[in-house]
């Protein structure tokens, strides 16, 4: 039996329930004592970012912890010790408590976010980097295995733990069953389809690239606008969520056509809302950060029955290349004009074709067998 443990949030952060979910799909008996922080990523780093908001950080988490210890009691008292602990991601402080609460139990840490790596790419600097530099480094030695979703992040281990780093292991994100679930029974564009819809959604970030997304939508969408008036295909795009870029995207985009703008979608509701569209966007940024991770849209996008466009770099080509329309990090110009060749119906199916062909590389049982093969290896079987 595995613990799913912590204080994550499974509907703004899927990796937890991704990895719970494969799993159980191997026949693991996964029991989750979660109390939800109630913090977005965005929250919690503004928080690390902003010492002055810390104690409100330690007021929600102390109060998780007191009902997190309440949870561990009860299921020792029921199901007595567990196989192996699972914490969910964006778990920094919370690998700490089930160190000290589940002694010589192996403890699996999802170290999706390096703290340091995500203020670094939000615009932090000096001691602040520093400090949280040294949060990653007490996390990751207090885990027996550290999850990463990219060889680029298992050499980021490395460079911060030293020898601890042979700890870590690649798990690929992967996608709910829910976004599975959203995608079109017949996912065949009509072949009278006159208009490519197009769908961004996330934070509003560096790491997105949204200024090279703004860029590219502000020389696409208006060749798409006159070529539709003289009977060709046209271009729509829906752009989803906030955040620190989203400002300068609005003033970019200004007074273009066929933008349509969501501040905000339920998780539960955001499948469905990116499966009624044709292509996902993945991100475009030449950060080091952004060229470093497989992001969570790729393969929800994937999963939904999109076609998706996201920068070609390394991490990207490497595991899903094949499955992918991949344009080079940050060069709006190759953007706007894979959208724009993307009307075509002849391409748009073959690009359709592509992607249905590693949809399933996107599957909790699928992207789990690293994990599983680890847990097996050392004695934790269903």
């Amino acid at each position: 039996m595995i613990v799913a443990f912590g204080t994550y949030d499974a509907d703004r952060h899927p990796r937890v329930g991704v990895l719970v979910d494969g799993l159980r799909a191997h026949g693991y008996t996964v029991r989750e004592l979660d109390r939800p922080l109630g913090l977005s990523t965005a929250a919690r780093v503004r928080m690390l970012r902003q010492p002055w908001r810390l104690p409100g950080l330690l007021v929600r988490l102390l109060r998780c912890w007191a009902l997190l210890l309440g949870d561990v009691v009860r299921h020792r008292r029921a199901h007595g010790r567990p196989d192996a602990v699972l914490v969910g991601y964006l778990g920094h402080f919370d690998v700490v408590l089930a160190r000290l609460l589940f002694g010589r139990t192996p403890v699996l840490l999802d170290h999706l976010v390096f703290a340091a790596d995500t203020a670094t790419d939000r615009g932090a600097r000096g001691a602040r980097v520093a400090l949280l530099r040294g949060l990653d480094r007490l996390a990751t030695s207090c885990a027996d295995v550290v999850l990463l979703d990219t060889p680029e992040h298992l050499r980021m281990l490395g460079e911060l733990a030293g020898s601890r780093g042979a700890r870590g292991l690649v798990v690929p994100v992967g996608a709910p069953q829910a976004w599975f679930d959203a995608a079109p029974v017949d996912e065949a564009a009509p072949d009278d389809a006159r208009t490519l819809r197009v769908v961004f959604f996330g934070l509003f970030t560096p790491l997105q690239g949204t200024d090279v997304l703004a860029e590219a939508l502000a020389n696409a969408l208006p060749r798409a606008a006159a070529e539709q008036a003289r009977g060709g295909h046209g271009l729509e795009a829906t752009l989803v969520g906030s955040g620190q870029d989203l400002p300068a995207v609005r003033e970019r985009l200004r007074g273009l056509p066929g933008i349509t703008w969501r501040d905000w979608v339920e998780p539960a509701d955001l499948p469905a809302l990116v499966a009624a569209h044709d292509v996902c966007l993945g991100i475009f940024s030449t950060t080091p950060k952004g060229l470093r991770v497989v992001p969570n849209k790729v393969f929800q996008g994937l999963a939904a029955g999109c076609v998706v466009v996201t920068s070609g770099t390394e991490p990207q080509r490497r595991l899903l290349g094949d499955h992918l329309e991949l344009v080079p990090p940050g060069d709006p110009a190759a953007l706007a004009d894979r959208l724009l060749a993307l009307r075509d119906p002849a391409a748009l199916a073959a690009a359709r074709a592509r992607a249905a062909a590693g949809r399933d590389l996107a599957r909790p049982a699928a992207v789990v067998r690293p994990l599983v093969r680890l847990l097996r290896e050392r004695g934790v079987r269903p």
